[in-house]
This record gives C-alpha cells, structure tokens and sequence, in this order.
C-alpha cells in the first residue's frame, strides 16, 4: 500500500544583482532583484485583489473539454482536484479533496478516503458520488460530450463510491500512470446532480468546491472571482478575490503588467518582454524561468488531398530546419529546444543521436530539402503549390513560429496563405476538419508518455488528434508500453511510437519545445512556476504584499 506525502528541494546562488533560486532536475529557476526578500520566509498578509492577464479568451469552461490556458487560468480557481501536484515538491502528487488512499499490492485497485464537510458552492455538501460522477465522465464520456483525455483511462473499468466518503478506481490492468492521471489539473470536480441533468452544464456555467467563488465573465474584458469563506482549507485562499483581464493583443498585456493594472501574466513572456519589464521595474519586478512541457505542433488533416498522401505530410517536416529555428526563433519567442514528442531530457525522449535519423529533424538541411521536394514531385504536387495554414491569434509564440514555417515552405517550392484566427474559431475548426494545415500545441502537466502520446493515436480513441486518421499500430504501440513494467523495454516500444508518428508517417509533429518565462511583481507571493503552465492556477496560497 503506498500514500503520498510532502516536502520540499530548493538551492539558492547569486547571479548578479539577483538570487537565482534553481531546482536542478526540473530547470526551474527564479530571478529576484534583492537577496532578503526571497530568502527570508515572510507572514502572509491576507486581503487584496491579484489581478493578472490572460492572452485570450476560453472556449468553453469545461476543465475535462479544453485544452488551453485560456480556460484554466480563469476557471481552475473555482474548482478542486482529487489529488493535485505539489509545486514545492513538484512532480510529487498530494491530496486535495483526497484526505489519504491506499493502493492494492497488484496495482489495480486505488481507494480514496474524501475530506468531510466540504461544501458546494451553493452549500450542499459534497459526497463521494461528485467525484465517481466526475470521473465517470472524464473516462466514459456520455454520447455528445467531448472528454479530450478519455484515453488516458484505457486501463479504469470501472469507479464506485460504496459510501459518503470513499472512491474506489478498478483497473483491468496495473497502470504506472495512473497516479499522474488521477491527479490531472483538468480534473476539476463537479456536481453529480447537475451532470445527471445536463452532462454539458459545466461548459457554460461554474459550480466548484474550489478556493473562490464565481462572480462574473464578461467577454473582451474579464472574468472575476471572490473568496470562498466556505473552503475546506482553514485560512485559505488569502486574497479576497481574483481578477483576469482578457488582453490579446501582446505589446498592450507587456503594458498592462508594467504599468501595474495586472500583476502578472501566468503562462509566460518572451525573452525580450523579460527584459523591458526588468528595465522598467528594476526590482519592483521577480523572474522565474522553467523549462517547458509544451512545443507547437503542426497539425495536417490527412482527410484533405494531398496531405492524404504521407510522402507530402513527410515533405512538409523535412522543409523545415529545426536546429536552425532553435538558434534564432529563442532571441524573439520562448521557444527552445528541438525534440520529439517527449519533452527533451525526460525520462523517455529520444535522445539527440535517434533523433537526427528522423525526417526533419536531420542535421543537413539542403539534403533535407533535397529529399523533399522528391517527394513532393513523386507524389504530384506541382512547383508553387497552393495551400492554407490556419494559425492562433496568440501571439507569443504562434505568430513567429508560424511565419518561420511559411518561410521554410517556400524553399521546397510551397505557396502557404496563413490565417489567423481568435482562440474559439481556431479550435473549432482543428475539432471539426476545417482546414488543411495548423498549427497546434501539445501540453502537459508531467513527463509521462501516457499523456504526450495520446494526442497521436488514431482520432477515434483521441479527441485531442486532430490529424483525423486512423491508425491501429500506433494504438497497439501505445497500449504496450502503457502496460510495460520494464523501462528499458517500454523506452523500445515509445520510440518505436515515435518513429512511426514523426518518420514512416509523419502525421504530425512537434516544431520547438518552450523555455517558460514568468516576470512578476514581486509584491505577488506565494506562487511558484511549475514546468506546465496547467499546474499551480488555484491561487490558494497565493497573497499580496503590502508596499
């Protein structure tokens, strides 16, 4: 049997004038202008509304529907968790609505003890139904709701709850990643009864147990919330409330955050952005930096000619060069690292040496481009090929790495249109066929090759693969190494995954990994960058110092 528990791995040195504050195996850092602030542990100082940016807007509300930033920064605030990641102790996993659980000795049975007394938002209490009724969509998903991360649960047959206070998950087989998966930042609770009514309610409306309660959405401007004075947690959250403004456009949300309307901007700025903010503020203003689990992606429905054609969809990856874009796109954007579908340096990506064997991603670029425009010429595309790339009107980093790709194009002969499209529309479209070429993202909230791979499995058993294909090798692939115990061999059948994703097919596949980048005011305390954008957007601890 094995239960979580807590604490906590730090090291601080001097860079400059700043602390740099640096957790070594996640490449997590953080830049603070003097040395006593950091340092010291302080006395909260509860009150005040944290009001942050958010560079769009969400396109539902629905934490087990979307993808993006969009909806979880404003909206993770109002929910809880089972389990959440700790991000003192990040990627370790501790209870939230889950008082303890235990884990049978064959791996198949996990059973949770939930917290009593905690309330609704309205005032009911909530029982260990919310939770089996939660989960139940999340892995079964009624006809007509969408649950992006179903196959994540490949291996749950079944969820009870035998009484108020006890979950119980039964798996066909020993899962590694189920843990991880259980404790999802997307998993956010809801209400059986209201499901029971309208399985969709949660995608217009709010109702958590979390930190805050819902006040107002009003779109093109802002989403509030206020403190729940009902949480479960005894004085938490501090602040009294919460205010996101919705500011697409980048140079006016760089303004909003150095003129102090908004405090922060949680999923990251550029280097560039960094910088002014650090000029202007001087140490008014706190940096922390991680590594990223997040890299564009380019998204080719395979259900549209040519790009049915895998020789074509090859072409396109081997135009581009990786390693040129990771030596200048990183001066402009907060994109990094070249890798493949796993972040790089984690447990179970492809070391550089595989990796240069795959298409795209070899070293000489004009061999590269040699080969592909052979294919191209094999397959029937004539020279000035005309065709449509469908892009996200977030600026940081789709507008550069989007123009980059344009740009790689034209030198095999291509002629790509971009459109640029508001986050709703741009995410309809990829959902529904609508276009020919995108650009699309893959996030998550831990190394774990049963979350990155998923989004590559054939588009019946991943509502997240927009590639629209059907590919019965790779579900076989992503089964067996979902069910390895031995690493070494569940490495063989992920890169052998990976080759059959990014190589033999290229479906679709990854542009640059991302550096991710937070400058804050430092008045703004208590919360901690975490290598996923997803993690920590609770706002509990969080609280704002008195200047």
């Amino acid at each position: 049997m094995t239960r979580g528990s807590s604490g906590e791995n730090a090291g601080w040195r001097m860079r400059g004038v700043a602390v740099l504050a640096v957790v070594s195996a996640l490449g997590v850092q953080a830049w603070a202008p003097s040395v006593g602030r950091a340092a010291v542990p302080e006395k909260t100082q509860p009150g005040g509304e944290l009001t942050f940016a958010v560079a769009a807007e969400p396109p539902s509300f629905d934490g087990h529907r979307e993808t993006t930033f969009a909806m979880i920064h404003p909206v993770a605030p109002h929910y809880s968790l089972l389990l959440k990641f700790d991000p003192d102790t990040y990627p370790k996993i501790v209870g939230d609505l889950a008082e303890s659980w235990t884990i049978s000795r064959d791996g198949v049975t996990y059973t949770f003890k939930i917290r009593d007394g905690v309330k609704w938002h309205d005032g009911s209490l909530l029982t260990a139904k919310d939770i089996k009724a939660t989960y139940d969509k999340i892995a079964f998903p009624p006809p007509g709701v969408v649950s992006v991360r179903k196959a994540s649960y490949a291996a749950l047959e079944r969820v009870e709850a035998p009484d108020a206070r006890t979950v119980v998950f039964r798996l066909k087989w020993p899962e590694a990643s189920m843990l991880a998966n259980l404790a999802s930042p997307w998993n956010f609770i809801y209400k059986a009864d209201i499901l029971a009514k309208d399985p969709r309610w949660y995608e217009k409306n709010i109702m958590g147990t979390g930190p805050f309660k819902f006040v107002e959405y009003v779109s093109g401007s802002h989403w509030v919330g206020k403190r729940n004075e009902d949480y479960f947690v005894k004085g938490r959250p501090y602040l009294d409330g919460f205010r996101a403004l919705f500011i697409r456009d980048t140079a006016a949300r760089l303004a909003a955050v150095r003129g102090g309307r908004a405090l922060v901007e949680f999923r990251g700025d550029s280097p560039a952005a960094r910088d002014d903010l650090v000029r202007a503020l001087g140490d008014k203003i706190v940096v922390q930096e991680s590594s990223w689990i997040c890299a564009l992606t380019v998204a080719i429905n395979t259900e549209k000619k040519p790009f049915d054609d895998p020789r074509v969809r090859r072409a396109l990856s081997l135009a581009v060069d990786r390693w040129e874009a990771s030596r200048v796109l990183p001066k402009i954007a907060f994109v990094k690292e070249v890798g493949g579908v796993l972040r790089p340096g984690s447990e179970y990506a492809m070391p550089e040496s595989e990796l240069i064997k795959l298409a795209g991603f070899w070293k000489n670029i004009e061999a590269s481009r040699t080969e592909a425009r052979r294919l191209l010429r094999e397959a029937g595309v004539p020279d000035g090929f005309k065709f449509t790339f469908k892009n996200r009107d977030v600026a940081m980093p789709y507008q550069p790495v989007g123009i980059y790709l344009i740009d790689q194009w034209r030198k095999v002969g291509l002629n790509v249109t971009q459109v640029v499209q508001e986050t709703g529309p741009y995410t309809a479209d990829l959902r529904a066929g609508n276009y020919e070429t995108s650009l699309d993202f893959v996030c998550d909230f831990m190394d774990e090759p049963d979350l990155q791979l998923f989004k590559y499995l054939s588009s019946d058993k991943s509502p997240a693969n927009y590639g629209r294909y059907k590919d019965p090798v790779l579900d076989d692939l992503y089964l067996k190494q979902a069910r390895a115990t031995d690493p070494a061999e569940r490495k063989k059948l992920v890169w052998a995954f990976e080759r059959r994703v990014l190589d033999e097919m290229a479906y679709q596949w990854p542009t640059l990994w991302w550096q991710r980048i937070i400058p804050h005011w430092a008045k703004l305390r208590g919360w901690k960058i975490t290598p996923s954008h997803y993690l920590n957007q609770d706002l509990r601890d969080v609280w704002l110092a008195k200047e």
